[in-house]
C-alpha cells in the first residue's frame, strides 16, 4: 500500500468549508489506493487567540500549562478533519501527539522530538485510511505535554515522513519556494528544486515558508519534501539532495523582519560576565545567531541577533545581569533587518561577497555586521532599506 505524509498549515484550515475541500481532496487519494497520515496546524489564528486569552489572566503563565492550553488548538483540527472524512466514507482516525506516540525533549515550549514508534502507525492502519495527528505537540518522560516551538507542525510532519519512511508533502498559502519573496519583488521566480542545505540556509535567514528543523530533518534522513499551495493545481518546489541538481552562484536573496539586534557594553573583559549571560540564553532557550566580540582597552563589546519572539527573554535576561553587573549597558534594537544571498555555488564561485558588498554601497544601503558560511554571505542594515536592498541584490545577480 502506497503511504505518504501530507500537512497543512493553519491557514490552509482556517474555517470549515477549507476543512471539508481537504477531506474531499484526501478521499480521492484514497480511492487511488493510498494510506495517509495528515498532519494538521490549528485553524487559523486560534494560537493567538489562546496566547491573548492568557495576557488577559495572567503575565507569568507556568510553561508546562501553557504548553497543555496550546495544544489544544490542533486537537480541534484533527477531530474536525476526521469526522468529515468518516461522514465521506473515509475510514479515519484523529490523534494527539501523544496517541501518535510522540516522544520529546527539553524545554516545554520549544521541545524536540526523540522518538516515534512506526509501529503505532502499522497498528492503526489495520483499520483506517487516514490518520490524522495533532501537529505541533508531543509528551515528554515525565507524561507531560510539550509543544515543539516555531514551525513545529512542519517538524511533526517530517519526523513522521522519516519514521514511517515515506515522502512529505507540505501545502501552505504559497506556491512553492521562490528565489526572493515576491511581495518584495513581484518579478521573482518560483524554484521547481531546491537542496536541503539551500533551503536550511534560506529558511534561518528569513525566508518563512518553511522552518530550518523541518529541513534539517529532511535532510539528514533523505525525505523528499514537496512544499505547494493548498488545493492548488499549479507545481510547488521539491526540496531534495543536492547531489540531484545543478549550482548556481546565488539561488535566493532572503530578508529576515523578525530579529533583534542586541549589544552589550562592560567596561572590563569580564568572563564571568560572557559566562553569565550565555548560561542563562541557553536556559531561556534563546538562540543566538549573528555574533561578534570586541576586547580592548575601552573593555567589552559584543553585538548579536535573536529572534524577535525572544524579546521578552532576552530583556529580562539583560535586566538580571545588569542587577549583577553594574557597569553593563545594553542597546536592543528593533529597526533593523538582515539580507541574505544564498547559493551553494559560492564554495566554488569567487567574488560573490565583493559584489554583493559593492551593491549595497552603489545604492546607499549601510551594513552594520556580517557573517558568512560557506553558502550565504547576511548583512545586518536598516529596516527601511530592507526591500530596497532585495531589488538591488536580485538584479545585481540576475537570479
Amino acid at each position: 500500500m502506497n503511504r505518504s505524509v501530507l500537512k497543512f498549515g493553519g491557514s490552509s484550515v482556517s474555517d470549515f468549508t477549507k476543512i471539508k475541500n481537504i477531506a474531499e481532496m484526501l478521499k480521492m487519494r484514497v480511492d487511488q489506493g493510498e494510506q495517509l497520515i495528515v498532519v494538521v496546524s490549528a485553524m487559523g489564528k486560534t494560537t493567538d487567540e489562546l496566547m491573548a486569552n492568557v495576557s488577559s489572566l495572567t503575565t507569568n503563565p507556568k510553561d508546562q500549562e501553557l504548553a497543555l492550553l496550546l495544544t489544544t488548538g490542533e486537537q480541534q483540527t484533527v477531530s474536525y478533519l476526521s469526522m468529515v472524512l468518516n461522514d465521506i466514507g473515509v475510514n479515519a482516525k484523529a490523534m494527539t501527539g501523544y496517541q501518535a506516540g510522540i516522544k520529546t525533549i527539553g524545554h516545554h515550549l520549544k521541545s524536540r522530538i526523540a522518538e516515534i514508534n512506526p509501529d503505532t502507525f502499522e497498528i492503526a492502519f489495520t483499520e483506517n485510511d487516514v490518520l490524522v495527528v495533532a501537529g505541533f505537540q508531543g509528551i515528554n518522560e515525565s507524561l507531560e505535554v510539550t509543544t515543539l516551538g516555531r514551525g513545529g507542525s512542519d517538524t511533526t510532519a517530517v519526523a513522521l515522513a522519516a519514521s514511517n519512511d515515506t515522502a512529505c508533502e507540505i501545502y501552505t498559502d504559497v506556491d512553492g519556494v521562490y528565489v526572493t519573496d515576491p511581495r518584495l519583488y513581484k518579478e521573482a521566480k518560483r524554484l521547481e528544486y531546491v537542496s536541503y542545505e539551500e533551503m536550511m540556509e534560506m529558511s534561518a535567514l528569513g525566508a518563512g515558508v518553511l522552518e530550518t528543523r523541518s529541513v534539517e530533518l529532511a535532510n539528514n534522513y533523505n525525505i523528499s519534501l514537496y512544499l505547494g499551495r493548498t488545493l492548488s493545481n499549479v507545481k510547488g518546489t521539491w526540496i531534495m539532495s543536492q547531489a540531484e541538481l545543478l549550482e548556481k552562484a546565488v539561488t535566493g536573496v532572503a530578508l529576515d523582519t523578525h530579529m533583534m539586534h542586541v549589544t552589550i557594553s562592560y567596561p572590563l573583559p569580564d568572563n564571568k560576565l560572557l559566562t553569565e549571560l550565555f548560561t542563562q540564553l541557553e536556559e531561556g532557550s534563546v538562540n543566538v545567531d549573528m555574533i561578534s566580540q570586541i576586547i580592548n582597552l575601552e573593555g567589552l563589546q559584543m553585538s548579536f541577533t535573536i529572534k524577535d519572539t525572544d524579546a521578552f527573554q532576552i530583556s529580562t535576561i539583560l535586566e538580571t545581569l545588569k542587577e549583577q553587573f553594574n557597569a553593563l549597558d545594553f542597546k536592543i534594537n528593533e529597526e533593523y533587518v538582515k539580507i541574505s544571498l544564498i547559493g551553494s555555488g559560492m564554495r566554488d564561485i569567487s567574488g560573490v561577497a565583493s559584489k554583493a558588498f559593492i551593491t549595497l554601497i552603489e545604492n546607499d544601503i549601510s551594513f552594520y555586521q556580517t557573517t558568512t558560511s560557506e553558502i550565504s554571505i547576511s548583512c545586518v542594515i536598516d529596516a527601511e532599506n530592507g526591500e530596497r536592498a532585495v531589488r538591488a541584490l536580485y538584479q545585481a545577480f540576475d537570479i
